[in-house]
């Protein structure tokens, strides 16, 4: 079970926008709702372990069918691959909802925690599962809606981890998550140092539109 540490006021800062350090009003706000979200939030994931299977066209993990020529390359030289999707739980929606009746400042600053929240509860998940599963090396965590990993992979990926009935996680017909911090990714797993494969921005087909654009270089949780 993971336990939220204390939330990030640099991430959160920058899910809000804010270049450098945060000033006065936002480090008020961070300060003020960074305890009451981390209070609130329930932090759960779910993974799946399974043997990558190639096609010409596709590749298949867990039965599940990822389409796309940038998932391909990331999982180059991997046999093996993890599935997994995270949450932070509804209560972030509920948080958010809130705070917006009354102070949208608030709203956005309590937005971003969850934003940060869910960045740290992938980072903590990951570590866990390799705690257990044996692996030399392995991936970054790649997303649907990463590169031209088709976003409506989000469907297949909950069905196959069970994650409605496990940890509350679901997809709109849009196929965004429900709650909505909340992550599906893949991370593959192989014997040999992987070869550096470009990752964040140039990957992503959001990047002509991203509002992080302007501090390219580093990376976001897609969706999130």
């Amino acid at each position: 079970m993971i336990r939220l540490s204390e939330i990030s006021h640099e991430e959160a800062a920058r899910y809000m926008g804010v270049q450098g350090e945060p000033d006065e009003k936002i480090a008020r706000l961070l300060d003020k709702y960074e305890p009451i979200v981390r209070e609130n939030l329930r932090p759960a994931y779910v993974y799946r372990q399974g043997k990558i299977e190639r096609t010409e066209n596709e590749l298949k993990i867990c039965g599940v069918s990822l389409l796309g020529n940038d998932i391909r390359k990331h999982l180059k030289g991997c046999e093996m691959a993890i599935i997994f999707g995270a949450t932070v739980s509804s209560e972030a929606d509920k948080l958010i909802r809130q705070a917006s009746v009354t102070d949208m400042a608030a709203a956005l600053a309590v937005d971003a925690l969850c934003s940060a929240a869910i960045e740290q509860v992938c980072n903590a998940a990951e570590e866990e599962i390799f705690a257990d599963v044996n692996a030399p090396y392995r991936t970054w965590r790649f997303s649907p809606g990463y590169g031209d990993l088709p976003i409506s992979h989000q469907k297949e990926l909950l069905l196959a981890l069970n994650a409605q009935r496990r940890i509350g996680l679901t997809v709109t017909d849009s196929f965004l998550l429900i709650p909505s911090k909340s992550v599906t990714a893949v991370i593959g797993i192989r014997d040999s140092a992987p070869l550096h494969s470009p990752q964040g921005c140039k990957t992503c087909r959001m990047r002509e539109n991203c509002a992080f654009r302007k501090n390219e270089g580093r990376i976001c949780i897609s969706m999130v």
